[in-house]
């Protein structure tokens, strides 16, 4: 029987699968007698007695799909894997379409369960994103072997292995454009493999270039791998008086459900080529290495990523830096969590969407105390990012720009032709803060036109809130409850929101 592709329905009833014989057999004595033809009306017409016998020909296998259609969703039908068949497969490796399916047939014990089976293989080969269609069909076994199925697993590979994107896109909070491409290379050896490189300048503030692999299955490893190199440019000289740069590689060692391992390595520097940064700053400026292993717990159960009007999630990530046997290796642990909780109200899809959100970085080793964090790895708040979609830790607060929150420290001006240094009470330096909290609530609801419903706009009303503090050279030892409540920034708006299909777009 053919198993339907992700998208399309489900199908309920199998077409092509005959599990047991035997579940025909009362059903033939029954029709025989049933549908016998009239022996009594025209014995010598030969034309009228074949279409008769044809009828009931046709009733009867009726009959027999519908008893065996009530049989199977009533009753637990035995069944067995006899063989999966693989078909198709010009490139890609036997062993691999194996890996993904045999194990949840050979688990089936009923038809039921063989149907669950095939849905979820059809899933899991889709997500491999090599292939343009996988049909799975279940067909009856060996007749000796009564109580068997085979399933033949035909797909389709893709015809143009290359594909390749490229946009511009922009950043309003920092007033920066960025130009974007990148090319793919799928299933180059045969396992699954894809190959990307991507390019992104913006102008005025970042630029990337990056090449990556990655394996849904590496021998006995039956986790999906990932590997990547990255070239980064960053300009932060209108935030924070600093340009980064970075080289680095990252490597996914575990990605099952909701856990994720990764680790990077990277060499990072730090410059000010306008000489005009604070304090903080510039006693960070040159060379650092970050060697660190992070593991993100991930759980989400609403409706919809872009406009929850129900169910939760959580996100717990953990840092840990310093695996580097180097000086320079910045050792510290950053720990962040995020809490959603949307609630419908069941009238013009209302929704009211809540959440939590928190972090705090500290540094570990010798007199850690006494040490800063890197400017680098601390929390920085501001922009034009969602709370209600950004699942990324205490950084969005509506209403401020970007980096805009939190400690700053005054830049500093050195004047020609003279030692001495003032400070320009224009320029401020966001430098960060070591622990962050952040809340907000927003409700959803659509607008009474019914143009605009169709098209999915809707409005909204929110409130945010947050806070960032320091808390290392000590300073967690002056931080107390009056200080930490001073510290919180709050807004509140309303608006309207235009999601489309890459993005959603949100006037407030």
């Amino acid at each position: 029987m053919g198993s339907q592709r992700e998208s399309d329905p489900e199908p309920h009833q199998p077409e092509n699968s005959i599990p047991d014989e035997e579940a025909f057999d009362g059903i033939e004595e029954e029709d025989e007698e049933g549908l016998e033809p009239d022996e009594e009306d025209g014995e010598d017409e030969e034309e009228p007695e074949s279409v008769s016998t044809e009828g009931g020909r046709i009733r009867r296998d009726q009959v027999k799909m519908e008893s065996l259609f009530r049989r199977l969703s009533t009753e637990r039908v035995p069944v067995r894997v006899h063989d999966v068949i693989i078909k198709g497969n010009d490139k890609t490796k036997d062993s691999l379409i194996e890996s993904e399916v045999v194990e949840l047939f050979k688990k089936a014990n009923t038809v039921q369960q063989l149907l669950r089976a095939a849905g979820i293989a059809n899933v899991r080969l889709q997500r491999l994103d090599i292939f343009e269609s996988v049909n799975i069909t279940l067909d009856a076994g060996p007749p000796e072997l009564p109580g068997t199925a085979n399933v033949i697993v035909e797909v389709s590979e893709v015809k143009n292995p290359l594909t390749g994107d490229l946009g511009i896109f922009t950043k309003p909070e920092a007033r920066s454009w960025s130009l974007e491409g990148s090319l793919k290379l799928k299933n180059l050896f045969g396992y699954g493999d894809i190959w990307d490189g991507s390019v992104a300048y913006g102008w005025g503030q970042a630029s990337e270039i990056s090449t990556g692999v990655s394996l849904p299955k590496f021998r006995a490893w039956s986790m999906p791998l990932t590997a990547r190199i990255s070239l980064l440019s960053q300009d932060w000289l209108k935030f924070s008086s600093y340009k980064e740069q970075a080289l680095g590689i990252s490597l996914g060692l575990l990605s099952s459900g909701n856990h994720d391992i990764s680790y990077n390595l990277s060499w990072r520097t730090l410059t000010d080529p306008s000489q005009m940064s604070s304090y903080t700053v510039r006693r960070q400026l040159g060379h650092n290495l970050l060697s660190g292993l992070k593991y993100r717990f991930r759980y989400d159960k609403r409706d919809s990523p872009m406009r929850p009007t129900q169910g939760h999630a959580f996100v717990s990530t953990t840092q840990i830096g310093g695996l580097f046997p180097d000086t320079r290796s910045l050792r510290f642990i950053r720990q962040e969590f995020d809490l959603r909780y949307a609630i419908p109200f069941g009238f013009y899809r209302a929704a009211l969407n809540f959440g939590v959100s928190g972090g705090v970085l500290f540094p570990w080793g010798s007199g850690y105390l006494n040490s800063p964090s890197c400017l680098l790895d601390r929390f920085f708040m501001g922009g034009n990012t969602s709370p209600v979609c950004s699942l990324s830790g205490p950084i969005s607060v509506l209403g401020f720009k970007a980096r805009g929150f939190g400690p700053a420290e005054r830049r500093r001006v050195v004047r020609e032709n003279s030692s001495d240094q003032t400070f320009d009470d224009s320029g401020m330096d966001y430098i960060g803060g070591d622990l962050a909290l952040t809340a907000f609530a927003d409700f959803s609801f659509d607008l009474p036109l019914r143009v605009l419903r169709d098209a999915g706009i809707h409005g909204h009303v929110f409130a945010c809130t947050g806070s960032l503090s320091k808390l290392t050279e000590n300073a967690f030892r002056q931080l107390s409850y009056q200080k930490l409540r001073d510290s919180f920034r709050s807004s509140a708006g309303f608006g309207i929101i235009v999601p489309t299909k890459l993005f959603r777009m949100e006037v407030s």
